[in-house]
């Protein structure tokens, strides 16, 4: 992303003209601290919003001054949560369109340069681990899974980006990995992905003591992933429905509860393209950079991430 901002030609950054405090501003300035049309705007609390900027400001008083931070942070959460054009963004934030779109992408580099502790496959294991045990996986670390989300393009017209995630019982990603052609296939992701390399090559992940089941038999760490994937040590797949599985068994009891994880896979997906309207319509090249899609998306994550420990 820093060499996308690099690339992008844009001129010296002018002094911004203050005639009349932009629509933001007002509403900052009138607003009460609980007013529910921070949430409405911004996906966030006014607290809440106070609690990021803070986070970031401080690189974003380098990357874009003389624009103050709060601006930067509400015209990029306003545009993520409503789709919003720069066009649109410029009018309501009175700020010019190369402005909004330098804005914009410095605020997503922000975040995933300053928030990416939110993905926290290695530092929260044990309330990773606690949240799935509630669901009957014990010492389950993750559930695994590949979105695609809609693009088109010049050269290839319609097509789609895939992003690999690993998420926890509470919808929260663990890891991701975006950028990925439409067409490759999950378990092709997965063998290519750092998260495998974590867990196969370096051992830095998944390595923590096994559930005792009974005195003789202790459960390893281990992933959920839907039968795309093959079977590995530490990826566990559902039993195929085409081997005759009996109602009663314990085959068929494991793939209920193997479907009720992978359903929080698919629920962090979706919630996370209804709170961050933008990337859950079609990303076109005609109005967008198409290189930066997969650092806006990752972005997005750790800021879904951040409003679910936020408890909002």
């Amino acid at each position: 992303l820093t060499r996308l901002l690099a690339s992008l030609c844009w001129p010296p950054n002018p002094p911004l003209p203050s005639p009349q405090p932009n629509w933001f501003e007002r509403f900052r300035s009138s607003s009460p601290d609980h007013d529910p049309k921070w949430t409405d705007f911004f996906n966030l609390s006014k607290s809440n919003f106070t609690h990021l900027l803070r986070f970031l400001a401080p690189f974003l008083h380098s990357a874009l001054h003389p624009l103050p931070p709060d601006v930067a942070l509400a015209s990029t959460l306003f545009r993520l949560s409503h789709a919003a054009s720069f066009a649109s963004i410029s009018r309501r934030f009175s700020l010019d369109a190369p402005t909004a779109c330098r804005a914009f992408y410095s605020v997503c580099r922000a975040v995933i340069e300053n928030l990416g502790h939110l993905f926290e496959l290695g530092s929260d294991m044990n309330r990773v681990i606690a949240g799935f045990g509630w669901i009957s996986l014990p010492n389950c670390c993750g559930v695994l899974g590949v979105e695609n989300f809609d693009i088109e393009s010049s050269n290839s017209g319609s097509s789609s980006l895939s992003v690999q995630a690993l998420v926890d019982s509470e919808g929260r990603f663990l890891d991701i990995s975006a950028g990925w052609p439409g067409n490759c296939r999950p378990h092709q992701i997965l063998k290519r992905s750092k998260l495998f390399y974590g867990i196969v090559d370096s051992k830095q992940h998944l390595n923590g003591p096994g559930f005792e089941l009974n005195k003789s038999e202790t459960i390893p760490q281990y992933i959920l992933g839907d039968c795309c994937y093959p079977l590995l040590d530490f990826l566990l797949t559902p039993f195929c429905k085409n081997k005759g599985l009996v109602g009663g068994s314990s085959e068929m009891g494991f793939n209920r509860v193997h479907k009720k994880g992978m359903n929080l896979l698919s629920r962090a997906f979706r919630n996370l393209k209804k709170r961050w309207k933008l990337v859950g319509k079609k990303w076109r090249e005609e109005e967008e950079c198409m290189e930066a899609f997969p650092f806006v998306i990752v972005a997005s994550c750790l800021l879904h991430n951040f409003v679910i420990k936020c408890s909002e």
